[in-house]
């Protein structure tokens, strides 16, 4: 089942008046429970595109479909909605608020949603668990090394069942170790929740990862293959 598509997606920015196209005309369909990867050197368009999949920028032409329901047609509280309830983010600077714990950050997502805060708690701890961190609980993101912040911020996009993970070079930070338990991690939650991840990245260990591998050039897309074998 078709999670998301693009069509003719284009993205062109002003650079001190200069246009500058950062995507061309990108047609893409992810289905439900992959595993993909957009690879690519640094201005190839790989954050862009993963930025207009999870409706956090806007295209200049073309068309994003989520659960076959065009962006564009959704006004910006709908695209909130959205975010929240369908899709997760994973970002390379982790982006957990300072001043909040380990625990409270995850909950932050659902304390959005208006969820209760027992239940919200008990979603949180049960996340966490399922991670290995739920001795991090207290903890603020200042006593934590990176890739104990990655997998909180792991556990926050996973806590409210999302159809969809975008994960945008989340090794980026950590060593090849950390990376390696990370991913090892993330195909975990895939195979099990079926839950969908889509990478923005250019570490070899995720592109080796990927079952899927979109190689993005210059805002176009330079071959599309299915790679290794779903993990037994």
């Amino acid at each position: 089942m078709e999670v998301v598509r693009t069509v003719l997606l284009e993205k062109i920015y002003q650079d001190n008046g200069v246009p500058v196209h950062a995507l061309h005309g990108i047609t893409v369909s992810i289905e439900k429970g992959e595993f993909t990867v957009f690879a690519g050197p640094s201005g190839s368009g790989k954050t862009t595109l993963l930025n207009m999949i999870g409706a956090l920028d806007a295209p200049t032409r073309g068309s994003v479909f989520f659960d076959r329901e065009d962006l564009a047609t959704k006004t910006r509280s709908e695209l909130a909605t959205l975010r929240l309830n369908k899709i997760g983010f994973i970002f390379q600077a982790y982006n957990l608020i300072p001043v909040l714990t380990a625990i409270e950050n995850v909950e932050f997502t659902m304390m959005l949603l208006g969820i209760s805060e027992t239940e919200r708690k008990r979603r949180a701890l049960r996340a966490m668990e399922e991670l290995g961190i739920a001795d991090l609980a207290r903890k603020r993101p200042n006593e934590m090394s990176g890739g104990q912040q990655q997998r909180v911020a792991v556990a926050r996009a996973i806590v409210t069942d999302p159809a969809v993970i975008l994960a945008d070079e989340p090794t980026a930070n950590l060593d090849s170790v950390t990376g390696a338990a990370l991913l090892d991690l993330m195909e975990r939650m895939n195979r099990e929740k079926n839950i969908t991840f889509i990478f923005s990245s250019h570490d070899p260990q995720v592109i080796q990862r990927g079952r899927r591998l979109i190689l993005l050039r210059d805002g176009h897309v330079e071959s599309d293959s299915h790679g290794r074998a779903q993990p037994s």
